[in-house]
């Protein structure tokens, strides 16, 4: 049961508290400054959509971190702090390392980055980082918060294996605990698979049967190629054993939304396709998120997703840790991030807070259809000796990350 003084904290939003105490902090005349950089890829040319419904997005990541830098500087005004963002795009292929020496020579001390976790790696091998701290806003994979973490290295996106853990407890919650696994031939789909049969076996599901789907992407055909999708799919869902759930791990998008009512048997889709776990969806709703969907929608001329949702993170918590701090100085903001008094208001429910061990951003995980919010994990009944949130994601005693 939360206590008062609790809602109230986590109904903070946009670093403005309601009925809290900041600290004493004087403004200065000449305000403290904390620049960050955003390092990011622009979109590939002939990268599309796969539905004329899904908008084409330039700006993904970016515009996130653009309103938690207005949102931070709401309140620094009153505390002597302001925030500055700068901005590096790199071409697709391009060389990120120019990009963060970009970002260095423009003055940023902490950088958000919006790469895939290969050029990721790269900044984090660069020696122009220096000791400068980078927030992960946009790439999942698991590796990134195990063998390959880094100290200098923050989350704000869920790893993959927060996203399937959310999902394989609600499946649970459904007793849907009988999965049929289609994955594609892509490298990030044999991953989100891999990650898939960790999460079923952690919450006692049973892959009944699993196939790869072995074609190329399917492209869109001038009759829309519906008779020979309906021929195609049941025939290849007939080698599966009956089960309660589709699961299809198709991270690229080439096929999994294909499956929804063309199945052999009546069972319903989940995983990167039909019924989803992701960090946040333009249906959200709930505990405030309403306020923040519209003010980035005013913003951005488009609706928040879930790379702007871990952007507009990393940058509101750095506000929010200056703020409580009253300091600038990378180490008392680090600090007090890592500790325990650290708690971040995202419309999720639960304040989020970062991991010592891995320095992943432990949240609830929103659980959608299309168009409307079906579940929040954790979900009732899976408990843990910390908080639920850490039965979502590699645990301290599974963590293979060494600082």
């Amino acid at each position: 049961m939360m206590t008062p003084s609790r809602s109230l904290r986590w109904l903070a939003a946009g670093g403005i508290a309601i009925g809290l105490a900041w600290p004493a902090v004087v403004p200065a005349e000449t305000p403290a400054s904390i620049t960050l950089g955003y390092l990011g890829m622009e979109r590939p040319d002939d990268l599309e959509p796969l539905s004329v419904l899904d908008p084409v997005i330039d700006d993904e990541g970016i515009q996130g971190a653009r309103l938690a830098i207005n949102d931070n500087n709401a309140t620094g005004q009153f505390l002597g702090q302001e925030f500055v963002l700068v901005e590096a795009m790199v071409e697709p292929g391009g060389d990120v390392a120019a990009g963060l020496e970009q970002l260095i020579e423009q003055g940023a001390d902490w950088i958000i980055s919006g790469l895939n976790a290969e050029d990721l790696q790269e900044v984090m091998q660069h020696q122009a980082l220096g000791e400068r701290i980078v927030f992960n806003a946009a790439a999942r994979d698991n590796d990134l918060r195990g063998e390959s973490c880094h100290v200098q290295l923050f989350h704000t996106v869920p790893s993959r294996r927060m996203l399937t853990d959310a999902l394989a407890q609600f499946l649970g919650y459904k007793q849907w605990d009988d999965w049929a696994l289609v994955y594609g031939n892509t490298d990030e789909d044999r991953l989100l698979a891999e990650t898939l049969r960790e999460s079923a076996e952690r919450y006692g599901h049973t892959i009944v049967g699993e196939e790869m789907w072995p074609y190329d992407p399917m492209a869109r055909r001038s009759e829309g190629g519906f008779h020979d999708i309906q021929r195609e799919i049941p025939v290849f869902m007939q080698e599966l054993a009956d089960h309660d759930v589709l699961v299809i791990a198709d991270e690229t998008d080439y096929f999994g939304e294909y499956f929804p009512f063309q199945t052999w048997l009546p069972r319903p889709v989940a995983g990167s396709q039909g019924l989803i776990a992701t960090a946040w969806h333009r249906s959200h709703e709930s505990w405030g998120a309403v306020q923040l969907q519209r003010r980035f929608e005013r913003a951005a001329d488009r609706w928040m997703t879930p790379n702007d949702f871990g952007a507009w993170l990393a940058v509101r918590s750095l506000g929010e840790a200056a703020a409580r701090t009253g300091s600038v100085e990378p180490d008392e903001v680090i600090e007090y991030m890592l500790s325990d008094e650290f708690e971040l208001a995202g419309y999720l429910g639960f304040p989020v807070s970062y991991r010592t061990w891995d320095h992943q951003l432990r949240q609830p995980i929103l659980i959608t259809g299309p168009r409307m919010v079906a579940s929040v994990s954790p979900q009732e009944g899976y408990l843990h000796p910390r908080t639920p949130l850490d039965a979502m994601g590699a645990d301290e005693g599974e963590s293979q990350c060494q600082f």
